[in-house]
């Protein structure tokens, strides 16, 4: 059996777990009040863990044990010791053929206001050991977590090699659609959405000038009175993606490690960026190389995503004119 057909025999699986995970954490935002679920449960390194994030916690612990009755792997998540877990117990990193690294909840901040759609997000690789990046990761699904009053959420996979696969499930009816999204075709940022990631009032006027210079070597300067493209700050990596594979957006970038300081993306946060790459969207590092980063939970790391190569020849040269002005890359 080749590797891809051992990977696609976590599929089910991961989707059953995935279903769960968005069905648990909706029937508690239906039972409780937004600021129960906003509370903080506990602060960690990487990231401060909400009550709402113990719910994805639990489930994600019971589907481990359960499927390491029938594989052995590795697991990396947020709250595990050193960041990730040998399955079964009695079993060590090198008897592991897989590395499963998870975001149980990604766009936490969103969700628990009932803002805007979180995302789950699961990458498989091959066990490579301590080097096993995100080039490897040979499976990617992500599934969203809609807001109590949104009747339909998607669920978007893809296999290396393979292509996208999508379905839309409607919670009023139990009924699943399949879906076509498509990326989008335009040839330039112009009257799209073209976007540098500032989340957090650190690096904000840093990050806010950079985007200003883009916009304006790319399409010129605005008139007065008249916006030529548009920002969107979803805070959530695994939604950004998806914005980009559904073609909502045409650029995205997420420079905040490149700051030294606050909130970074991390590994888990980038885990379904197959999905994109199978897609036809162009996701890169800083420094325009393909997008890299070991499979752990604490690494930084800075991304971006163009729809298409146009839109990249439009962006990338002033984005890296700019990061190199500021001595961010060289």
């Amino acid at each position: 059996m080749n590797q891809a057909a051992n990977l696609s025999e976590l599929l089910l699986p991961l989707q059953t777990l995935h279903n769960e995970i968005r069905d648990a954490v909706v029937a508690a935002t239906e039972r409780q009040r937004d600021m129960e679920l906003a509370a903080v449960d506990r602060e960690e390194a990487e990231d401060t863990i909400y009550a709402i994030d113990v719910i994805s916690e639990r489930v994600l612990d019971r589907f481990f044990t359960e499927l390491s009755r029938h594989h052995c792997f590795i697991a990396i998540a947020e709250g595990m010791p050193q960041g990730r877990k040998v399955y079964p117990a009695n079993a060590t990193e090198a008897d592991a053929a897989f590395r499963i690294i998870v975001d149980p909840i990604d766009g936490t901040r969103g969700i628990m206001y009932q803002k805007r759609s979180a995302w789950i997000l699961t990458g498989v690789a091959p066990n490579r050991g301590s080097e096993t990046s995100l080039r490897d990761i040979g499976l990617a699904i992500q599934t969203e977590i809609p807001l109590i009053k949104q009747n339909l959420c998607d669920q978007v996979w893809a296999l290396k090699g393979r292509g996208v696969f999508a379905e839309r499930y409607n919670r009023a009816t139990g009924t699943l659609s399949n879906l076509q999204l498509r990326a989008s075709r335009a040839t330039s940022i112009e009257h799209g959405f073209a976007t540098i990631s500032r989340f957090f009032p650190e690096g904000g006027e840093a990050l806010g000038a950079i985007d200003e210079e883009i916009v304006t070597a790319a399409i010129g300067s605005s008139n007065a009175g008249k916006a030529r493209c548009f920002a969107d700050q979803y805070i959530c990596t695994g939604g950004q993606l998806y914005e980009l594979v559904a073609g909502h957006d045409r650029f995205i970038a997420d420079l905040r490690p490149l700051l030294g300081r606050g909130l970074c993306c991390h590994p888990y946060d980038l885990c379904t960026a197959l999905i994109a790459e199978e897609h036809g969207v162009i996701i890169t590092d800083a420094s325009g190389h393909p997008l890299n980063a070991r499979l752990d939970v604490n690494s930084d790391v800075a991304w971006a995503g163009y729809a298409n190569e146009s839109i990249r020849r439009q962006v990338e040269p002033p984005l890296q004119r700019a990061l190199q002005r500021r001595g961010w890359i060289t």
